[in-house]
């Protein structure tokens, strides 16, 4: 029985899937793999609003499809949007989106918090699940305040708390709970079928593995806040030490639960806090690098690929990435000099970045051509290299990024 033909959609994607894998391998591809994730840019491009992308998928969707056919990277990173009418219900207090707490063409924002207190780091080490529920939960989203009203969850064995589960407030929360999981389930479908639209189209798309991030980054960003996390290292360094190694045993036992990797699958992590002017190189050898290499380690065992997003400035930490398996990750740069990147990580581990977004969306064409062949000078010789931004593209010039991925396909070939 003779094989249907590829389609033109299918034979693109293959290109494309061979062009990532041989620069993350290390080896030269036909040319610079050119590596994106659009966030909320679609929205500028096609004249839609961030508000959209919680609350009018259809919308979104025509929108998200515009750009990568009118762009074409070889690989869109496809990070899917919280349903508005989710946060709503749960009265999240850890985001602002579009339409709530800032305005419907603005990109939504993180609320940082210390949503974990200084003095309740033993109840977090000693009984996770019952300071989740019952105090993190509550605190983080408004719907939830009847946790806190439960015994403590060790108490449960022999009684039922029948009192607390048939009050009034605790039904509603779980109603509300219930038609908000639901609404959620239906906006992940609609994401998931996002993805094998723009893979149909021919461009790689990678969806994130949830729940997979630097401890640190979990500590800090979640529970702790960053001045609460910078605090602890001077104040509580072996609690927070003691934290970190518990949320990286999490992270394993999530990662050894997950099916074995098929074929090439990028893991994306962006790490907020590990670099220079966070913590010294003292610190990042303490409480960040030990356990976000075990976390590598162990995706890279089940054949996923880290692909690393290093925010901030990481020259003085080259030499630690470079620890990882030759050819088994990526390393995106933000605030580095990619010529001692190259030198230094490029030996073992594919680069990308870092197009400064600022000359992406102020600068003129000239300036974009500059820069763009400025990086690629210095970082795709011999390989192992992927054209990425150095930061998210919400505001860009659709113009100018026209001139940015066409010198990129252009310049950067081999």
């Amino acid at each position: 029985m003779e094989k249907a033909e590829k389609t033109e959609g299918q034979r693109a994607y293959d290109e494309r899937v061979k062009r990532l894998v041989d620069a993350v391998e290390l080896r030269e591809p036909d040319r610079v793999p050119v590596s994106l994730g659009l966030s909320y840019f679609p929205a500028k491009f096609a004249g839609a609003e961030a508000w959209d992308a919680f609350y009018d998928f259809p919308k979104w969707r025509a929108a998200y499809l515009a750009a990568a056919r009118e762009y074409e990277p070889d690989r869109l990173l496809l990070v899917a949007s919280a349903c508005g009418k989710t946060l709503e219900g749960v009265e999240s207090r850890q985001t602002k989106w579009p339409g709530h707490g800032v305005a419907r063409h603005h990109t939504h924002q993180f609320v940082e918090g210390e949503y974990m207190k200084e003095d309740e780091y033993d109840h977090f080490l000693d009984d996770m699940s019952d300071f989740l529920v019952r105090v993190y939960l509550p605190r983080a989203y408004g719907i939830m305040g009847p946790l806190g009203q439960l015994p403590p969850l060790t108490s449960l064995y022999n009684m039922l708390p029948y009192s607390t589960l048939a009050s009034d407030d605790f039904v509603k929360m779980l109603e509300t709970l219930t038609e908000a999981a639901r609404e959620t389930v239906r906006w992940q479908q609609n994401w998931a079928e996002l993805g094998r639209e723009v893979e149909e189209a021919g461009f790689f798309c990678a969806m994130p593995l949830m729940g997979v991030a630097s401890p640190f980054d979990m500590i800090s960003d979640f529970l702790r806040g960053m001045r609460g996390a910078m605090l602890d290292m001077f104040r509580r360094p072996e609690k927070l030490e003691r934290a970190c190694q518990k949320m990286c045993r999490l992270m394993l036992e999530r990662i050894t639960a997950t099916p074995a990797a098929d074929g090439f699958q990028p893991v994306f992590m962006p790490l907020h806090r590990g670099a220079h002017g966070f913590m010294s190189l003292q610190q990042f050898e303490r409480y960040y690098w030990p356990y976000l290499k075990a976390v590598c380690l162990a995706l890279i065992e089940k054949g996923y690929t880290p692909d690393l997003f290093f925010e901030g400035d990481y020259n003085s930490r080259l030499e630690y990435i470079a620890e990882l398996p030759r050819g088994k990750a990526i390393a995106r740069f933000d605030q580095v000099d990619m010529a001692k990147a190259k030198e230094i990580v490029g030996k073992t581990i594919c680069i990308a970045g870092n197009m400064p977004v600022s000359t992406l969306q102020m600068g003129t064409k000239a300036d974009v051509e500059r820069e763009c062949r400025r990086i690629l000078d210095a970082a795709a010789p011999g390989g192992g290299f992927m054209m990425s931004p150095a930061s998210s593209l919400d505001e860009v010039n659709p113009e100018n990024m026209r001139v940015w991925i066409d010198c990129t396909k252009t310049y950067g070939k081999y």
